[in-house]
């Protein structure tokens, strides 16, 4: 190999490691400003509702979705992003995904925060084998919403509307994917 080449080829290696470490430190910076948007909606689950406190204290883990966009006409679907916590330790990001069919038209945003009672709930949630549908239904957020709620197999879940305007008259179900920041 000639000098030049060699040269070039050095140039081409420091620019694709330039280009992922600048791609590292954004995704870093999403996933930071996720933790930080999901803290704050914690905050105000628990604002909205004081008795969601013990919820999260007592929770073997938790996912917070501080934004759930959800759009629809007849046919609708929903995506956000949010942040697997066990206890205050922020193990990984997690991303839903649900659709729905019915008589539905509108968008909205809404805050979702999911409730994991054991390791073993963890564990399925981890590997991405956690999914719910008709049976598991959400508690909306609201004063004293949470004083006799409990899980349903092993999860127990809260919304909080942000805004938009939906009428809906469906069913569906959420998946989800988990991705862990280590």
């Amino acid at each position: 190999m000639k000098r030049h080449e060699k040269t070039s080829v050095l140039w081409i290696f420091l620019a694709m490691i330039s280009f992922s470490t600048s791609m590292m430190a954004q995704s870093n910076k999403k996933d930071r400003r996720l933790v930080e948007d999901a803290q704050d909606a914690k905050k105000d689950f628990i604002h909205t509702d004081s008795l969601m406190k013990s919820l999260f204290t007592n929770a073997y883990a938790y996912v917070v979705f501080p934004t759930i966009g959800k759009g629809a006409f007849l046919v609708g679907g929903a995506g956000g992003d949010g942040v697997v916590f066990q206890k205050d330790s922020a193990l990984g990001k997690a991303q839903v995904a649900q659709l729905s069919v019915g008589l539905q038209a509108g968008g909205q945003s809404y805050r979702e925060v999911i409730f994991l009672e054991n390791k073993e709930t963890l564990d399925r949630f981890q590997a991405n084998n956690v999914e719910f549908s008709g049976q598991i239904s959400a508690v909306a957020a609201q004063k004293g919403a949470s004083a006799n709620v409990k899980y349903v197999q092993g999860v127990l879940v809260f919304t909080q509307q942000k805004g938009g305007l939906m009428f809906e008259a469906s069913v569906g179900g959420q998946k989800f994917k988990y991705t862990s920041f280590k």
